[in-house]
């Protein structure tokens, strides 16, 4: 059995993983979970993720493995998104570690609630979150002013942090101001096998109609 992917199309943290899936050509079979028609509050998937989240990679053998971040590192290793030295790998999780402690809870979970109408434009939240972006991108920046890749080269670290950070406008947060990081988003883009197939928030997913962990 080729391994599974339970994944929803319009999460970017689900996106990560198919990026890396289709720069490796890794074949996987991907099963469609609405997330927002209830599809993660059943038993049979708390069996995959007692956390109800999505991505969960199915590996060949059954086993479950939940988390973009832990997914990432498991297809990519012993392959050229990876560094093979231990400095190395330990830098790929410094920035798996970042992005799911700066990226994802400002830029990520802003698209998500403005887009499905969880914050209302003018919050106070909103003005906070857009700040706390700009300082997440300002980090980013600088540290790209001496490299081309958040790692020795390009890597799971990018792909990750890409993710969310690409549509940090669709939060309101603009690249514009932090030139370095729109440099990178673009040579991420150019990197061979690239895809993009991150799909806008539907109609189910607003707030008073979805059923999900989120409401």
């Amino acid at each position: 059995m080729a391994i599974r992917l339970h994944d929803y199309a319009a999460s970017a943290n689900c996106y990560k993983v198919r990026l890396a899936l289709a720069q490796l050509g890794i074949p996987y079979e991907r099963v469609p979970v609405d997330i927002f028609a209830g599809e993660t509050l059943t038993d049979a998937f708390a069996r995959r993720n007692p956390a109800r989240t999505t991505p969960v990679l199915e590996l060949d053998d059954g086993t479950h493995l939940p988390e973009s971040g832990a997914i990432l590192l498991y297809v990519a290793d012993g392959t050229p998104l990876l560094p093979s030295d231990r400095l190395g790998r330990a830098q790929v999780a410094r920035w798996l570690l970042f992005e799911q402690a700066d990226v994802v809870p400002t830029v990520g979970g802003l698209r998500f609630r403005l887009a499905t109408g969880r914050l209302a434009p003018d919050h106070e939240r909103v003005a906070r979150a857009r700040a706390a972006g700009h300082e997440m991108l300002a980090v980013l920046d600088a540290h790209l002013r001496e490299r081309e890749f958040l790692v020795e080269r390009y890597s799971v670290a990018d792909i990750a942090v890409y993710g969310y950070v690409h549509v940090a406008h669709e939060a309101g947060v603009a690249i514009d101001g932090h030139p370095e990081v729109a440099r990178w988003l673009e040579r991420v883009a150019a990197e061979p096998g690239y895809m993009n197939d991150l799909e806008p928030y539907p109609a189910n997913a607003r707030a008073g109609v979805s059923q999900s962990i989120y409401d």
